[in-house]
């Protein structure tokens, strides 16, 4: 296999989600501070990474449309392009009553259930105490996994007294490092050309990219109001 730090300089795209509502938000810093460390590991092998960022805050006046009827508005569709686009996430959420927070959890509701399907992310979290620290690992990681997606196996969580320890540039380095290596080894883009049949999706789903339904059997006739056709019946399916 080639060695993707000697193979030609490449450019990754990075989504950066934030659920942070404060300003200045730990979430935010947090996010960034890893999405830093990404980019930084990249030039060290020769290639560049671009980020787009998604600060959740922005999209709350167009999440109430989009829970109780699937309309996205402008700002909420360009996060869901940008996702789409990504080689990687980063999926940063502050930490409430031992859950990430509500808006974290329904952006990620609402999204899709092929969005994200062999995407590389990143799980990242904030809390005031110590207390919260399993929260990535335990909630945040079950629900990318539900959306099929690849969470690195190092994830990042701070607290308040994190901030001044030393471990924290280490768990953070080494968790982009391994979000780098998955976003050089094309596993997503892999999965999807040759891989995507292998997958259950729902029908309409992806934007028309799911598995072919072959719409003129039997039964998809019946369900959509149609007559069977003249060499099937319900009695000859019987025998």
């Amino acid at each position: 296999m080639t060695d993707p730090a000697s193979s030609s300089p490449a450019t990754y795209r990075l989504a950066v989600v934030n659920a942070g509502i404060s300003d200045p938000s730990s979430t935010k810093l947090l996010a960034d501070r890893i999405a830093n460390a990404v980019g930084d590991i990249a030039a060290e092998r020769g290639h560049r990474v671009r980020v787009h960022s998604i600060d959740l805050r922005e999209l709350l006046p167009e999440l109430p449309a989009a829970l109780s009827s699937g309309l996205l508005g402008e700002r909420f569709a360009a996060a869901v392009d940008a996702l789409r686009g990504a080689d990687g996430v980063i999926a940063g959420a502050p930490v409430y009553k031992a859950a990430p927070s509500a808006l974290f959890s329904s952006f990620f509701q609402v999204l899709d259930n092929d969005l994200l399907i062999a995407k590389p992310i990143l799980l990242a979290a904030t809390a005031g105490t110590a207390r919260h620290a399993l929260v990535a690992d335990e909630q945040m990681r079950s629900l990318f996994a539900y959306l099929r997606s690849l969470s690195v196996p190092t994830s990042v969580f701070a607290s308040t007294e994190d901030w001044q320890d030393k471990a924290l540039k280490g768990r953070i380095d080494r968790a982009a490092f391994e979000l780098l290596l998955l976003m050089e080894s094309g596993f997503e883009r892999e999965v999807r050309d040759s891989g995507w049949r292998r997958y259950q999706h729902e029908y309409g789903s992806a934007g028309g990219s799911e598995l072919s339904i072959d719409l003129d059997t039997d039964l998809m006739r019946l369900a959509t109001g149609g007559a069977l056709r003249p060499e099937g019946s319900i009695d000859d399916a019987d025998d």
